[in-house]
């Protein structure tokens, strides 16, 4: 019996999704059931050409972010996620780690919201995953790298975003997020890639250290749900935004709705159309 390696390990799993079972067209020409290298690469946001030295053995140390990337893109188990980080030389994240697996059973309902704007976030409010609707509505988040995956220190340093808040409102947001953070450090003390952050956010983001040593802050007396979206092809959109928190897991995510027969609706379908197309082209 051939001994189980990283490459051949990624080879196998690869064959045993369907495209189908991650949202992918099938296509007339397809000879095997399983993933192409390039869609399994496009799944895990990393290149074909380095997916194909990991399958092929010539790339034998992936970092833990791209272990993690593509056990989501597969569909593993937990058996199988233990496996492949394991076979990677990645320490399996214990319970003092801030989680960013989405398990199965998180995938599956996630894709039953495939045609509806999701975005899911880990513990520290960084970008785990968001879905083509998602990108569709507030813009591009594949070329994410790095901080540039953390809401808070994107908020902080007034990155582009497509949602329309007032100063009162971008200072309330913001307050809470880092009041968030600060709960999760209290959660994972040990966590080193959270420390890390921390630091990091202390050092470049501005603002972070006031709100990092100020009071927790009261809940707002709205409690509004209410996100209103400025996209550049159909104008403002008025959308609910339900955070919805697996706790099992530490996840956040983030579901965008417009109420049925609106104006608002019609602008958020024409929207979606729009940004699903030319995310295709």
């Amino acid at each position: 019996m051939e001994s189980l390696d990283l490459g051949s390990a990624l080879r196998r799993w690869r064959d045993q999704v369907t495209p189908q079972s991650v949202g992918l067209p099938v296509g007339q020409r397809r000879r095997a059931a399983g993933l192409r290298r390039e869609e399994l690469a496009l799944l895990a946001g990393i290149s074909p050409d380095y997916l194909t030295r990991l399958e092929q053995g010539r790339a034998t140390a992936p970092s833990t972010q791209v272990v993690a990337s593509l056990a989501r893109a597969l569909r593993l188990s937990d058996g199988d996620r233990t496996l492949l980080y394991e076979l990677a030389g990645v320490a399996v994240p214990g319970a003092e780690v801030v989680p960013s697996h989405v398990p199965p059973s998180v995938q599956r309902m996630l894709d039953r919201l495939a045609h509806t704007p999701v975005v899911v976030y880990d513990a520290t409010w960084t970008l785990v995953t968001a879905n083509a609707h998602y990108d569709a509505l507030m813009g591009d988040t594949t070329g994410w790298r790095g901080l540039e995956r953390n809401a808070v220190w994107r908020h902080l340093n007034g990155l582009p975003s497509r949602v329309v808040h007032t100063p009162e409102e971008h200072a309330r947001h913001v307050a809470l997020l880092v009041a968030d953070l600060r709960l999760t450090t209290a959660r994972y003390p040990t966590d080193r890639r959270l420390r890390r952050l921390v630091h990091e956010l202390g050092e470049s983001a501005p603002g972070f250290v006031a709100l990092w040593e100020a009071p927790t802050p009261a809940p707002p007396a709205d409690r509004s749900r209410r996100k209103v979206v400025d996209h550049p092809d159909v104008g403002r959109i008025t959308l609910d935004c339900d955070t919805l928190l697996v706790s099992l897991d530490d996840l956040r995510i983030s579901v965008y709705t417009a109420e049925p027969g609106t104006e608002d609706a019609d602008r958020l379908a024409l929207a979606l159309v729009l940004g699903t197309q030319s995310l295709v082209t």
